[in-house]
């Protein structure tokens, strides 16, 4: 008998040996050992105050900047469904996003209550749950700069209400979700008011800039690497020749070089090995280490 055997009882779906590929951007990858699919923040809550506390939990979102390892992932996966994409614009410019909100409906629903300020988020893939625990954001904004608060449960199924300062955030990083399993609820912002139409003709800009500068109808994870301090990690990848260089089936977007995509057939270990070997390649040449920005989980 293992821990799979004795899993709390729940009101959502609990899926074993689930293949978590189409859960991706990337479209690859090997089975969760469980995923949960919580109906509500109380079967989730429920779950996580029952579970074993030795069994890994991980958080998937909607896998936009997620590569999943052909061998699959240890524990439970946890996909949080309709129940947390509640969205709902308050007073003061503020407005409430659940974890399972796409970035895009959060800038469009701002907008269209005369919230400012929270355009950049057009141009981040991804979901609310993501961006508040790497601080997303892009074109010069991040999440840190419109955020007020938080709400998560931690591993133990206890909700928690986090302040900006309480997550520490930095460049993709919030000090306080590395340290902590979290499992993030959703999030409070602020804008600034504006006019509707001013903010939906900053944000086709911004639809227009990202349609022309990088490849968004392909199978990719969105950028591979952070910036370093003081320069760009297309440039690093660009300089180093490996724009457009197939690697299996895996490739450096010719559009845009810091974009890793599936060119069609590509494994896991053919989009990591092709990030590992530009990384190796950058910094003999260069001498700077690039740090990848895509989250990397599973069994290799």
């Amino acid at each position: 008998m293992t821990w799979r055997d004795s899993l709390p009882a729940v009101r959502g779906k609990l899926l074993r040996d689930e293949p978590l590929g189409p859960f991706t951007w990337f479209r690859v990858g090997g089975p969760a050992d469980v995923l949960f699919l919580p109906l509500d923040e109380a079967d989730l809550a429920d779950f996580l105050k029952g579970l074993d506390a030795g069994v890994p939990v991980t958080l998937l979102g909607v896998g936009s900047n997620t590569l999943v390892r052909d061998g699959g992932v240890d524990g439970v996966v946890i996909r949080l469904g309709k129940a947390f994409a509640a969205i709902e614009p308050r007073e003061e410019s503020r407005i409430f996003a659940g974890a399972a909100v796409l970035d895009a409906v959060l800038a469009r629903e701002a907008g269209r209550a005369g919230i400012a300020g929270l355009e950049f988020y057009r141009g981040v893939p991804g979901s609310i749950g993501g961006a508040l625990v790497m601080n997303a954001g892009c074109y010069g904004s991040e999440t840190k700069d419109v955020l007020v608060e938080a709400h998560a449960l931690t591993r133990a199924g206890e909700r928690i209400t986090l302040s900006n300062a309480d997550l520490a955030y930095s460049y993709r990083k919030s000090a306080r979700a590395a340290a902590e399993p979290l499992i993030f609820l959703g999030g409070l912002f602020e804008g600034r008011p504006d006019d509707p139409a001013a903010i939906a003709a900053r944000m086709d800009e911004i639809t227009e800039r990202r349609e022309q500068t990088q490849p968004i109808r392909e199978k990719t994870g969105g950028s591979t690497f952070k910036n370093p301090p003081g320069n760009s990690s297309w440039k690093l990848v660009d300089d180093a020749g490996w724009r457009g260089k197939p690697y299996g089936g895996a490739m450096f977007s010719p559009l845009h070089a810091n974009f890793l995509i599936n060119t069609g057939e590509a494994t896991a270990a053919d989009l990591e090995g092709l990030g590992e070997a530009v990384r190796a390649d950058v910094k003999a040449k260069t001498g700077v280490e690039l740090e990848w920005e895509i989250k990397r989980i599973g069994r290799p």
